[in-house]
């Protein structure tokens, strides 16, 4: 009972004497008339302005409440680090003690962050006032900045150094700690899905010793987030429609050096699409209408991204019917017993809204009309997000940009939107220093500079030199990708080109001259493009025992070419592509001047097919055919396969030779073709190692095969082979090793081929 007593007496005695400020005029002093208040301490401050703080003025009667009131008023000003307030006699004395202002902010111990980055976080700047609360919650901030980048062991010391007029140097003294790294990832309640694949999935990765170029090992709670949102995707698209992440806990070791990461999932049953249907509520479209553009057929796997898909495609090819305003909504049926999925794509008009304006932020370099003629909506079109979109996908296919953002605010009419694009820029300017290696042309050095927007304008510009064991170059290249405020990319090229074929024909050649060309979009995937060139061609240094028709062609000789190319890109991708196909047809004319008369037609053709989760398919095949002009086809304008066109064989290896010297002739038509199979070495990703299995066929020769003295057959030649390609840190690296199956005795065969380059 006495502890009890004693405990209650001490939080009463607590509690009065916290509120003491309020207090400091005694009770039995209540009464009377406030005739001055003393400001005392001050130094930078006015004592005008700690009286305007102040809810007591002279002349008001002595009230503690409003004593009190102006003490808070007073504090939470900022200004000041202790405020008493006294009475004395019919006065008020108020005695302050300001705090510091703050001369300079300086960082020691940082190496890894910048002190522009760390300033830019701070609330505290110089000639700002110091406070105690505002420096740890700027020790707050650089501890986030420092956990962004893996470092959860670092540390930050303010210390306050006094300098004189009541200023101070606040100093951060940081340890930044070693990375805090992902030992372990684990998945629980996975059974369709190995622990290995789901972490393909995902963005984090465990670190191990070769992922020193990257930072994905390094725990970030935002990139979690975005774990759970692909590890979501992954199972949504191949049918697993009640999948769910339960959890996903990240546990720190004892010493702050590694994360321990747990994904608690549930995939759930896989469904198959069940009948899938339209809903139609526009007048005059029919059904028949929108059937081409779906692409979910009843009996595959459910794949939401599909439906995604399919929504954009119908949206798209609705809009070309004439219906503008289109809202398509997925009506999702789940049959958990039969564990389908029924889909019916309900189709409404859309509400009538239209673009009222386009406002474009961020862009410092980048003209406005380089990202607008990129939208493929204007002011005044009606709006349509699958359009929007799209525009979005060609603003960053320009690679001018970090980061595009878009998002849709109020119009100045209920009936308008206004779309806010948000673009952050990055350099598009590089200087480029490379070596490397290639079975065509050598050990190779090269130099360029690249400007991919020149002066904001969108304008593509390089120079670039190549010094190489059987091949150097020497260009200039400009293109402007809108010429003449149309959807034309034109532009030039000028060139000086040494090549070295002792090897395969006995004879050197120099190249010198230019390019005008010309590109256009006839469609989303169908471009056409036109092309003149003028070049001097010089063929030297041929020995006196070279084939005779390697003699006849030495000599100077002047090409004026005029080339006609379209293309069908479908495409999912212009460098990497695992679906999809492209057609490709050019027509060269050479004769309107120049020495050279001929007419010149290939047509190429590729198709991909993804059959699992990097296995790719890809098949291949060229035709090509050369006839003369009123004259012979030159050595130089005939076709020439083997090596990167024909693995297993020599560059030039395949085709008509000469019987006594072994030159390479070339010839007048030629077909080839492939079969090649990507896949996985089952290797880590970041290694960048993939395997190949390949089978090449082709041949070439001439429509009149040429006398005894030629080896012209004409035959199929085969290979096959297998390879290994490497995206390393210093460039692609591929090998191929290739075996003949069907050859002529008189081919050049070449079992391993290899291409090495960097740049940097």
């Amino acid at each position: 009972m006495r502890r009890l007593l004693r405990v209650i007496i001490f939080v009463c005695f607590t509690l009065v004497s916290g509120f003491a400020p309020s207090f400091s005029i005694a009770q039995s002093e209540q009464g009377g008339v406030v005739r001055e208040i003393v400001v005392e301490g001050n130094q930078r401050i006015e004592a005008g302005t700690v009286l305007s703080y102040m809810l007591l003025k002279e002349g008001d009667a002595f009230d503690n409440r409003r004593i009190d009131r102006s003490l808070k008023s007073l504090f939470a000003t900022g200004l000041f680090a202790d405020v008493t307030m006294r009475r004395q006699g019919e006065a008020l004395i108020v005695n302050i003690i300001e705090n510091p202002v703050i001369n300079r902010i300086a960082f020691e111990g940082n190496s890894k962050l910048k002190d522009d980055d760390l300033s830019a976080e701070l609330s505290l700047r110089p000639r700002v006032i110091y406070t105690r609360s505002k420096v740890q919650n700027d020790v707050k901030r650089i501890l986030t900045l420092y956990r962004r980048k893996g470092r959860f062991a670092a540390t930050v010391e303010p210390k306050v150094i006094q300098l004189e007029q009541n200023r101070v140097d606040l100093v951060f003294e940081i340890n930044e700690g070693k990375w805090t790294e992902v030992r372990n990832i684990r998945f629980v309640g996975n059974r369709e899905f190995s622990d290995d694949r789901l972490r393909e999935v995902i963005r984090t990765r465990e670190t191990r010793w070769y992922r020193f170029f990257s930072s994905d090992d390094n725990y970030d709670p935002d990139r979690l987030g975005l774990d759970r949102e692909l590890l979501r995707r992954f199972y949504l698209s191949d049918g697993y429609a009640d999948f769910r992440v339960l959890s996903s806990v990240a546990e720190l070791t004892s010493d702050r050096k590694d994360f321990f990461i747990t994904f608690t999932i549930e995939e759930g049953n896989r469904y198959t699409f069940g009948k899938v249907d339209t809903d139609i509520r526009l007048l005059d479209l029919k059904s028949e209408d929108v059937q081409p553009s779906i692409g979910v057929e009843s009996g595959d796997w459910y794949d939401a991204e599909l439906v995604e898909k399919t929504i954009d495609t119908m949206t798209n090819d609705i809009g070309t019917l004439g219906f503008a305003f289109v809202a398509i909504r997925p009506r999702i049926n789940r049959n958990r017993e039969e564990r389908t999925v029924d889909v019916t794509f309900e189709i409404n008009e859309g509400p009538r809204v239209f673009v009222d304006r386009i406002d474009i932020e961020g862009n410092v370099r980048t003209a406005d009309e380089v990202i607008r003629r990129e939208f493929r909506l204007v002011e005044g079109d009606a709006f349509n997000p699958s359009k929007l979109r799209r525009s979005k996908q060609r603003l960053q296919n320009l690679d001018f940009f970090e980061k595009v953002e878009m998002e849709q605010i109020p119009g100045s009419e209920p009936d308008k939107t206004a779309v806010k694009v948000n673009v952050e820029e990055k350099s598009t300017g590089s200087l480029s220093v490379g070596f490397g290696f290639s079975t065509t042309s050598g050990a190779l050095f090269d130099i360029g500079v690249t400007e991919r927007n020149l002066m904001g304008k969108g304008q593509y510009a390089s120079v670039s030199a190549q010094i190489a064991a059987r091949q150097s170059r020497i260009d200039l290249s400009f293109t402007e990708p809108y010429f003449l405020d149309r959807d034309v990319a034109a532009g030039f090229d000028l060139f000086h080109t040494s090549t070295d074929n002792q090897d395969a024909s006995s004879y050197n050649t120099k190249q010198t001259g230019g390019n005008l060309r010309a590109g256009y979009s006839i469609s989303e995937n169908l471009r056409q493009s036109w092309q003149h060139s003028l070049k001097q061609i010089e063929v030297e240094d041929v020995p006196s025992n070279a084939s005779q028709y390697v003699q006849d062609a030495a000599g100077k000789d002047f090409l004026s070419e005029l080339t006609h190319g379209i293309a069908y890109d479908k495409r999912n991708s212009s460098t990497f592509p695992t679906d999809g196909y492209i057609l490709r047809m050019n027509n060269a004319l050479a004769g309107i001047g120049g020495t050279k008369r001929y007419l010149r037609n290939t047509f190429d053709a590729a198709q991909y097919y993804s059959l699992y989760d990097q296995w790719v398919l890809s098949v291949r095949g060229s035709v090509g055919h050369i006839v003369g002009i009123g004259e012979d086809v030159n050595l130089l304008d005939r076709f020439f396969i083997g090596g990167d066109n024909l693995r297993g064989f020599a560059t030039s290896g395949v085709g008509p030779r000469d019987k006594s010297t072994k030159d390479a002739l070339g010839g007048e038509w030629m077909y080839r073709g492939g079969v090649e199979l990507g896949f996985p070495l089952g290797l880590p990703e970041e290694l960048g190692l993939s395997g190949k299995l390949f089978s090449d066929i082709g041949s070439v020769g001439k429509l009149n095969p040429s006398g005894s003295d030629v080896y012209d057959t004409g035959s199929l030649r085969l290979s096959v082979g297998t390879g290994v390609t490497w995206v390393s840190p210093f460039g692609p690296i591929a090998v191929d090793f290739g075996v003949p199956v069907i050859k002529e005795d008189f081919d050049e065969d070449e079992n391993v081929r290899v291409n090495f380059g960097t740049r940097f």
